[in-house]
C-alpha cells in the first residue's frame, strides 16, 4: 500500500450486488475480497440502491448490478451524492434496463436517463459472446498504464452515451456487426470504438465504469430457462481484471497513481 493510500482513518463503503442473468452471489463474493484486502474499509451490502442514505453516508460505492431500475428518489440521491465528491466503482450491467421476452428480442428501454447520465453510459446491446481484443486507450493514465491490450470472453458491451466528449477514455475495443438477439441489433454503421472503461467526472465527484466483468451460473437464467448449461466467468478469469479493479478501489479512496 502506498503512502497516498494509507489513510489511517475509517472508510465506509456500500456495495450494491444485485439484478438478473448474472452469477450475482460470484461477483459479490469477488468484490468483497478485493474490499477486504483495504483495512480501512468496513463494507455494507445491499440489493439495489433505496436505502440511498446509506449510500450517501459512505465515501465509496461498488456496484455490480443488471437491470436494477432505481427509483427517481434513488437516482437522484445518488446523483447528488458523486456531485458532491462521491467516487462510485460501476461495474457491468449498472447501466443496463432490459425487456426480455419482446417480439423482436431483447430491448434495452430508456427509463432513466438521469442514472444513464450520471453513469455516462446506457447498455444497449451486445453481440453473442466470444473473445474479443480490448485495448489500451490512455496508456499514461495510471489506472491502466503498464496494463498490456488482452483478448477476453466476455460481454462485448454496446452503450449510448448522452455526451461522450465528457468522458476519460481508458480501455476500448473496435466492433462492428450484427448483436442478434437484440431489438437494436445493427451496429454496422457508425463508430466502430466501443469504450471498455472510462472515467466521467461529475461535480466534485467521479464515476469510474467498467463493462467486463460478465458471469453467469446454471440457474441464473430463471425464468428465461431454468437450467443454463454452461458456467461463464469471462474476465474474471483474466489477472488484468483483477488488477483494474484492484486499482479502481485505491482510485475510490482517493489514491491518483
Amino acid at each position: 500500500m502506498s503512502s497516498q493510500d494509507a489513510t489511517g482513518r475509517r472508510i465506509d463503503v456500500t456495495l450494491v450486488t444485485g439484478g438478473m442473468y448474472h452469477d450475482i452471489d460470484f461477483a459479490r463474493r469477488q468484490l468483497l475480497d478485493l474490499l477486504a484486502e483495504h483495512e480501512e474499509f468496513r463494507v455494507r451490502v445491499q440489493p439495489d440502491y433505496e436505502d440511498a442514505e446509506a449510500i450517501a453516508a459512505g465515501s465509496i460505492l461498488v456496484s455490480y448490478t443488471c437491470n436494477v431500475r432505481p427509483s427517481p428518489e434513488a437516482q437522484e440521491s445518488v446523483r447528488a451524492w458523486v456531485e458532491g465528491g462521491g467516487r462510485w466503482v460501476a461495474l457491468h450491467g449498472t447501466n443496463a434496463a432490459l425487456d426480455v421476452g419482446t417480439p423482436d428480442g431483447v430491448d434495452s428501454p430508456r427509463v432513466f436517463p438521469l442514472w444513464a447520465d450520471t453513469l455516462g453510459s446506457q447498455f444497449v446491446a451486445h453481440p453473442p459472446i466470444e473473445p474479443y481484443a480490448v485495448e489500451v486507450s490512455d496508456p499514461d493514465h495510471w489506472l491502466v498504464a503498464g496494463i498490456d491490450g488482452f483478448e477476453t470472453d466476455d460481454e462485448l458491451y454496446l452503450s449510448e452515451h448522452a455526451d461522450r466528449d465528457a468522458l476519460v477514455p481508458l480501455l476500448h475495443t473496435t466492433w462492428t456487426g450484427d448483436a442478434r438477439g437484440f431489438v437494436e441489433h445493427d451496429w454496422t454503421q457508425g463508430p466502430d470504438r466501443h469504450l471498455v472503461m472510462y472515467v466521467r467526472p461529475l461535480g466534485e465527484g467521479a464515476v469510474l465504469y467498467n463493462t467486463l466483468g460478465h458471469c453467469r451460473g446454471h440457474y441464473d437464467m430463471v425464468p428465461v430457462v431454468d437450467w443454463y448449461p454452461t458456467v461463464e466467468r469471462g474476465s474474471w478469469e483474466q489477472p488484468a481484471y483483477h488488477e483494474l479493479l484492484r486499482r479502481s478501489l485505491r482510485w475510490a479512496r482517493g489514491a491518483s497513481a
